[in-house]
């Protein structure tokens, strides 16, 4: 009777479709989604705070370049077919390039005409884009690979100059971020592909960080010719070249690494320090001055003519 039983489990697993060990295997051979989106995160503030630490890009460019990061560490999977990261992906650059369109262009063109212009980029690049892209990809083809890569960094450069007007060494910047996050990307891939534990190299080994698409060379060719066209239409690179070495900047991040005598936190040092008296505290200092607003300067105290404190003087 045991023995039936058991052999009721087994078809009864097999009539209602239990999932195989093998496809746990594969989904382990690759990152997930929020993986990839926490590491890229990770990689870009660490490189964010570099670049503020070497005042290379104003405040108000930092949060447009580290964004650029951030995508780019999430930006392989695109290939992904009907899946909830292609959807989700589609999905931000249809915002990202309408609001591109509309900043770049909003001097240009009416209200009405924006409008449309806006609306057209996003269903163009959220469902028509999407559908031509899915018909001509694959999971893990050319999009995984180092001239991908590199094709995403030259889109990135044109889109800040170009789209976003900003300066040619900020859009340089964004593009050396986005090839950061996509080569963490791509990284990450191949370190799940190698089981620790196990101590075996899975078959996805070696599919993720490549030079090019061997498999399909149409693929290869055609995104070797959108590179070119891609960098073609870059701005120059005179000015980020100059920043990213020159010696002076090298020498700031050098003094900079470490806090100066290994003291760590000196400047909140207030933190520590006891606090006031409650009598003390609550005080409010004596006003001795006349309050200006910084608009209205107070008129100045005119002293009485000896010839009225005469008259005073005789009426008492």
């Amino acid at each position: 009777m045991l023995a039936n039983l058991m052999e009721g489990r087994k078809l009864g697993a097999r009539q209602f479709g239990a999932c195989p060990a093998v496809v746990t295997a594969r989904e382990a051979s690759m990152a997930n989604f929020p993986t990839h989106i926490a590491i890229g995160t990770v990689v870009s503030g660490a490189l964010a705070t570099v670049t503020t630490a070497a005042d290379l890009v104003a405040p108000e460019n930092i949060v447009a370049v580290t964004l650029a990061g951030v995508l780019g560490s999430v930006l392989p999977d695109i290939d992904l077919k009907d899946s909830r990261p292609a959807r989700a992906m589609f999905a931000g650059l249809a915002v990202f390039f309408s609001f591109a369109v509309l900043f770049g262009l909003e001097r240009k063109y009416s209200i009405a005409e924006m409008l449309v212009l806006w609306v057209g980029t996003l269903v163009f690049v959220r469902y028509v884009a999407k559908e031509i892209f899915a018909r001509f990809s694959y999971h893990r083809g050319i999009w995984h690979s180092l001239l991908a890569m590199a094709f995403c960094a030259f889109v990135t450069a044109w889109v800040y100059s170009r789209l976003l007007q900003r300066d040619e060494g900020v859009a340089w910047l964004a593009a050396g971020f986005m090839s950061v996050g996509f080569l963490t990307h791509l990284i990450l891939d191949e370190i799940y592909s190698v089981d620790v534990m196990d101590t075996r190299i899975k078959a996805s080994f070696g599919s993720a960080l490549k030079l090019v698409d061997t498999k399909h060379w149409g693929h290869t060719a055609a995104m070797a010719a959108a590179t070119v066209l891609a960098f073609l239409a870059t701005p120059p690179t005179k000015a980020f070249m100059e920043n990213i070495t020159s010696h002076a900047l090298w020498s700031e991040l050098h003094q900079r690494l470490l806090p100066p005598d290994h003291k760590w936190f000196q400047g909140m040092a207030w933190v520590l320090e006891s606090p006031l008296p409650r009598g003390k505290a609550n005080a409010v200092p004596a006003v001795t001055v006349p309050i200006a607003t910084g608009s209205i300067l107070p008129a100045p105290a005119v002293e009485p003519a000896p010839e009225m404190l005469r008259e005073g003087v005789t009426k008492r």
